[in-house]
């Protein structure tokens, strides 16, 4: 493996200059006031540090904590792929399967799409935040996202020719999820995900039939203040971006990420193995996971941004180091922070 020559030369993991060094990164986050973050870094299962910063609810004057559940984002599409490859192994479905075959009524043009395709956004599906009228105000569902694209003649080009990140694909994972196991996609992650990792506090929100303990509420910047901007009209879709969790539980499914507890070692290496298309060209996308290069060492990591939230899990591998930050407020770039953390503890240059 071509990375295995730069980690021989690299020298082992120095500390972090101090505590104090990681809390000046998350000063805006700490004022009165003011919508918080919550960090956690981990080095061979051990934690480095673990802190939360301002407010989970800025009315109520909740504080955030290592436990306080944030909306994850497009973070959660980790959990979405996982969860498609348990059914694979488990004989329920393939990668390789078509649209069709979970939803007969689709165009022609799904009948090439398969299932694979959607995990690695090279399917040519339709935005479908493009789709929804504009004067929809009840929130959309996967289930509706299905039946916007339903709709559709067309993608934006062939299945597996090019690479265009799409929502879309996520929010049909998690009805496949659903046709396969034949249970809801929430009930699944519960039962094979959360509940076995004893990811406790994690869950994919349903309003009116799951609820979120600790839960952080999303805001925006408003002239000197803040104003809660928790919810939109997508914020139902599950597949893409639905789930809550903190970086207590998120710890647990990193650390499960090292072991064969939920797929096995073969399954894993094709979700973090970048897809290249048929076209020759390549991505920087396995299955759910953003592959890549950061100071010579191989990450796999992803981003979540949605109304009122903004995550990030940068993970190092071969160093058996990660960083989780989850930020309740707009405006914030976590993936920036990750980046300096790792160099604290890192000290890659």
């Amino acid at each position: 493996m071509k990375f295995l020559a730069v980690f021989a030369c690299l020298p082992v993991i120095a500390p972090a200059q101090s505590p104090e060094s990681i809390d000046a990164l998350f000063a805006k986050y700490s004022q009165p006031d003011s919508p918080g973050a919550a960090v956690i870094a981990i080095r061979g299962g051990k934690v480095l540090y673990r802190h939360g910063y301002g407010l989970a609810d800025v009315e109520a004057h909740t504080p955030v904590t290592p436990a306080t559940n944030f909306r994850l984002a497009s973070v959660t599409k980790q959990f979405t792929a996982m969860a498609v490859m348990m059914l694979v192994e488990r004989g329920k479905l393939s990668l390789d399967s078509p649209l069709t075959r979970f939803f007969p009524d689709y165009p022609a043009f799904g009948k090439q799409i398969t299932v694979r395709h959607l995990l690695t956004h090279t399917s040519g599906l339709k935005a479908y935040e493009e789709l929804i009228p504009a004067s929809q105000t009840k929130q959309v569902k996967d289930r509706d996202v299905v039946d916007l694209l339903e709709q559709q003649t067309s993608g934006y080009f062939a299945p597996g020719s090019d690479w265009r990140y799409s929502n879309t694909g996520y929010a049909h994972l998690a009805m496949i999820v659903e046709k396969a196991s034949g249970m809801s996609f929430a009930a699944f992650l519960k039962k094979n995900i959360f509940g076995p990792l004893h990811m406790a506090g994690t869950v994919a929100f349903e309003d009116g039939i799951s609820t979120v303990r600790n839960r952080a509420y999303g805001y925006s910047e408003k002239g000197a203040g803040f104003e809660r901007t928790d919810q939109s009209v997508t914020s139902a879709v599950l597949g893409d971006g639905g789930i809550y969790s903190s970086v207590d539980d998120l710890m647990k499914w990193d650390q499960a990420l090292y072991t064969t507890k939920l797929v096995s070692a073969g399954m894993l290496a094709q979700a973090w193995m970048p897809m290249v298309t048929s076209s020759g060209k390549p991505s920087n996308y396995g299955f759910g996971w953003e592959i890549g290069e950061w100071h010579g060492l191989r990450t796999e990591r992803h981003g979540g941004s949605t109304v009122g939230f903004r995550t990030h899990i940068l993970r190092v591998p071969d160093r058996e180091f990660t960083v989780i930050v989850l930020i309740n407020r707009a405006q914030a770039k976590p993936e920036e922070i990750a980046d300096r953390i790792g160099e604290m503890y890192l000290n890659p240059n």
